[in-house]
């Protein structure tokens, strides 16, 4: 796909209102695009948004639910209504889920699911046809670490969230050939970066991460954010299918 970087460029983010997913806003904002910033709906988003605006970025907000299929594909059509197009979509919406096995109930599963995996899924199917249509576009899926890794005791999130993370690389490898040659669908693998959800453990055990970690210091949400600005916006790009572990040489493999 060759696609210049310009003012015509559209791309949406998902879970925009903070950390990762407002980082990535700010990256492609700069570099020409205007922004669909899809979130829950909490105050956060709004308060997000008129600051970039104030900076005169071009932003639209998507407040609710990426789980809710028939809600994403409204988003979708409010974004190709405004815009007429969309270029990249970066998936990156997620919770957390800390409860093992033996404590998470179906519906804590469930809801795991349908947020971090089901959510990214109808986020695809919502763009893929007007990408497809328009002759090209990019696709970048947020993965983590423990997708490949399992987490480990002290993380944030148990099997359930390593379970939904593995799914987006099943997800990322079957769409890059099914979408192929058009669109590119690459994931990112984050490994330890500084955000709301993560502040506290990083914080409790930094000491203790920071000698896991050949670089020697803790990820910023930037960190991940430049990469995907380079699958956004790299010409040309050769690169689809692949799996890009962003966290300082933590699990060099």
């Amino acid at each position: 796909m060759q696609t210049d970087v310009n003012d015509r460029n559209v791309a949406v983010v998902t879970g925009a209102a903070r950390g990762i997913g407002l980082a990535c806003v700010k990256r492609l904002a700069a570099k020409g695009f205007r922004v669909a910033m899809a979130d829950i709906g909490s105050p956060q988003l709004a308060e997000s948004a008129a600051a970039l605006q104030a900076q005169g970025w071009d932003v639209m907000t998507l407040p609710g639910d990426v789980g809710h299929f028939d809600a994403v594909q409204q988003q979708a059509a409010l974004v190709l209504s405004r815009y007429g197009r969309i270029d990249v979509l970066v998936n990156n919406a997620g919770i957390s889920q800390p409860k093992g096995l033996l404590d998470i109930s179906e519906a804590e599963w469930d809801r795991t699911i349908m947020v971090n995996l089901k959510g990214f899924f109808n986020w695809c199917k919502a763009v893929a046809p007007a990408m497809l249509a328009q002759g090209g576009g990019r696709i970048i899926n947020m993965s983590s670490i423990s997708a490949t890794t399992g987490g480990s005791a002290e993380a944030v999130s148990k099997f359930s969230y390593c379970a939904s993370k593995a799914g987006v690389l099943g997800l990322t490898r079957g769409l890059a050939k099914e979408l192929a040659p058009t669109v590119t669908v690459n994931a990112i693998c984050p490994g330890s970066i500084r955000t709301d959800l993560t502040e506290a453990l990083i914080s409790a055990n930094h000491d203790q991460i920071l000698q896991t970690i050949p670089l020697k210091r803790i990820g910023t949400p930037d960190d991940i954010a430049v990469v995907v600005e380079f699958l956004a916006t790299v010409n040309p790009c050769f690169i689809t299918g692949e799996v890009i572990d962003v966290d300082g040489g933590q699990w060099v493999n």
